[in-house]
């Protein structure tokens, strides 16, 4: 039998605002318990990647374990990896930014560990071509990437048991493929099925080599793996395993493969990750198209032979998929352009960068099987750091009076309206109901409309109809539901749930169909184009809104004018919104006249956040409340953890709807309901008389708790 080199790493990594109970619970189950196992073992060299704020969070917490990792990096057992300090995708972030994080974690290893790595880990594994010249300006030497990338070039599985060079323009990187078997028998598997899979490589003896690389929280944290690694010992056993057949496997470091073994040749990869990540960056349709494709390859047993050539979407189209992603990215690159600006002629703070790098971690603009996206305090983390950096970078250039701007905020071929203050910024849509889809109270560091609409997922069919199932071998797998009758709950917004979202309802809606978005609308403005127009006063910004549109009754269109005048003031915590709604024809016509707003506050059903409405809190005020009232002039939501509340006040008593937004989504522990939003909908019933107007006044303000906010 050949000798076979096998690399055993591992990537550990906690999102940018997950909860310091979630950090511990990883150190305790998997971090903790994994380097004891390994410190049994002197023989089994390993590779660890460690994203830099969880390396921050332990140097903090848990010195001492750094320190035992120390003494493993001393005496040649543990390699280490650099990567994105803040764990982002690197082709999606500006270049300079990239290079500046992978800087910030090589040099904290450095200075930690005394070693300076050679190799990094890919976010997500997360390629494009671009990045083999920012990598190599990084000095990096070589990356590790899915067997799948490599055989989506052509190259046959056998020649995934080495390495490859790539190049752009000259520039030189090594490629390491991670075994994909390996990925899924690690420790899910019985041990003797590893080492038969190890045997069959040593017996093939191509390039020799044989990489496990997978995340380190699959040992300990995932569902069911603290059991079988720990108390039943899958791991002490791998690693008695590695030691007992020295005579055929030596264990080795990355950095000592591409040393002394010889590339298998040069490979150019397309642009890809790991094929669960290609299948997820899908719509819902196709990705239900996907899953019926794999069934039949696999009924056909067809799947190994059509492998390589099956991949599922591009990880960009994430941001295509959920404008809610594609706006916090392109906040992030709008700032990081204005740092980049001011930079040329001033210094900046170096807290400016951090903010701005923290809010670029992956983990918030996507969606698996891991919350991600879905996750209210992982956006909210994201966008508290870049409103952080925006208001140091307030301070070098200030934006007073009022920056009012229209340019294509988005890339998506329309332009919006952007205003830039030092207490708020906002963002309206006017190619989509001339709604807010931004709002920031920046003393606060908070973006009001960091919501998430609900919509079809591909995996919701799953949910509807359930199969009997049995403990999952990986997260990929299995149906678990948190709560009962979870499919209840799978309501689809037809429109991009925001603020100042303009509605005609029929007289029969009530509130349970509004809340799950299934009422007659009987106008066409909630979603379609508005003409927006802007001008400045002084300290005083004017932001004008219109569309003619139509109210449909019996399937005859009656016109409407809505037009609102959104007014704020430098310096001020709030907006007066002023609304008419024109008669166009010659006759009367009655309307039931609604606005929405949304506001996101993290949680809906703790006791610290709850709704005052006209001075008091209903029977149920929790955020997540549904309800009714009339005669509503003022409304308040509190968030006495955040410190935060918001209001509405109307000069024209209204009816008052309210109801949460919660989405169902798929996490590492199964389904699961999350609070997006409160929606408030104030309307009113009106007659209009022949060209005739119905007029009224919102107040919409924010401020710090304990402050007035009128």
């Amino acid at each position: 039998m050949h000798h076979l080199r096998i690399v055993f790493a591992v990537h550990n990594h906690q999102p940018v605002g997950n909860f310091e109970s979630v950090f511990q619970h990883a150190f305790e189950t998997s971090y903790r318990p994994f380097l004891s196992v390994l410190e049994r073992h002197p023989e089994v060299r390993f590779t660890q990647h460690w994203t830099g704020p969880l390396l921050e969070w332990l140097l903090k917490r848990h010195p001492g374990f750094v320190e035992r990792m120390r003494s493993l990096v001393r005496r040649g057992q543990l390699e280490l990896l650099t990567g994105a300090y803040y764990e982002a995708v690197l082709s999606v972030i500006p270049p300079a930014d990239a290079r500046g994080q992978i800087r910030k974690l090589t040099d904290l290893i450095e200075r930690e560990f005394g070693v300076r790595p050679r190799g990094i880990w890919l976010a997500e594994r997360v390629w494009e071509s671009q990045l083999i010249r920012l990598l190599c300006e990084a000095g990096v030497e070589f990356v590790l990437l899915d067997d799948s990338q490599i055989r989506a070039s052509g190259v046959a599985r056998e020649g995934s048991w080495g390495y490859y060079i790539t190049e752009d323009q000259g520039d030189l990187l090594k490629i390491v493929p991670m075994d994909g078997t390996l990925r899924y028998t690690v420790p899910f598997r019985s041990l003797e099925e590893t080492i038969e899979h190890a045997r069959r490589v040593a017996s093939h003896g191509a390039g020799g080599l044989l990489v496990h690389a997978d995340d380190g929280e699959k040992f300990g944290v995932w569902p069911h793996t603290h059991r079988t690694v720990f108390e039943e010992g899958w791991l002490e056993r791998f690693c008695t395993a590695l030691e007992e057949y020295h005579d055929w496997i030596r264990c080795s470091h990355l950095s000592e493969v591409v040393d002394e073994l010889p590339p298998l040749g040069t490979v150019y990869l397309p642009a890809a990750s790991y094929p669960e990540m290609m299948k997820w960056a899908l719509g819902p349709t196709a990705f239900q198209r996907m899953d019926a494709l794999e069934r039949r390859l696999a009924q056909s047993h067809l799947s190994a032979e059509a492998e390589p050539f099956v991949r599922g979407g591009y990880w960009r189209n994430f941001l295509a998929k959920y404008p809610e992603a594609n706006h916090m990215h392109k906040k992030m690159l709008r700032l990081s352009r204005r740092a980049a600006h001011l930079s040329e002629t001033r210094t900046i703070p170096s807290a400016v960068h951090d903010h701005l790098w923290a809010g670029q971690s992956n983990d918030a603009y996507w969606h698996g099987v891991f919350g991600g996206l879905y996750l209210p305090n992982l956006r909210h983390a994201t966008y508290t750091h870049l409103l952080s950096a925006e208001r140091m970078l307030d301070e070098l250039d200030p934006p007073s009076p009022p920056r009012l701007e229209h340019s294509d905020f988005d890339c998506d071929g329309a332009d919006e309206v952007i205003m830039e203050s030092t207490r708020l910024d906002f963002v309206l849509s006017p190619h989509s109901g001339g709604s807010l889809v931004e709002l920031d109270f920046k003393p606060a560091a908070w973006n009001v409309l960091d919501i998430l609409s609900r919509r079809e997922e591909g995996y919701h069919h799953r949910l509807r109809a359930p199969a009997s199932h049995q403990a999952a071998a990986t997260v990929h797998d299995g149906v678990v539901a948190k709560e009962d009758q979870l499919h209840e709950h799978l309501h689809v917004d037809w429109y991009r749930r925001a603020s100042l979202i303009d509605h005609f309802f029929g007289e029969g809606v009530t509130l349970p169909a509004l809340a799950r978005c299934r009422y007659a609308e009987l106008g066409d403005f909630v979603n379609q184009p508005y003409t927006a127009s802007v001008r400045t006063r002084g300290e005083e910004v004017e932001l004008t809104a219109a569309r003619e549109g139509a109210l449909w009754r019996d399937g005859i269109p009656h016109r409407l004018r809505v037009l609102k005048c959104i007014t704020y003031r430098d310096g001020s915590d709030r907006l007066e919104i002023d609304y008419t709604v024109a008669n166009l024809e010659r006759t009367p016509v009655r309307i039931r006249f609604g606005v929405e707003f949304n506001v996101g506050m993290l949680a809906g059903n703790a006791h610290d956040r709850y709704f005052e409405i006209e001075g008091r809190r209903p029977t149920d005020a929790r955020l997540a409340s549904s309800g009714e009232d009339r005669d509503v002039t003022r409304v308040r939501m509190i968030d006495d953890w955040l410190g935060v509340e918001a209001g509405l006040e109307f000069s024209m008593a209204a009816s008052f709807w309210r109801f949460p937004i919660e989405t169902v989504s798929l996490s590492e522990s199964g389904f699961e309901r999350l609070y997006q939003s409160s929606v408030l909908v104030p309307h009113w019933n009106a007659r209009l008389d022949p060209h005739g107007a119905f007029s009224l006044r919102i107040r919409h303000w924010l401020a710090r708790r304990g402050e007035v906010g009128s």
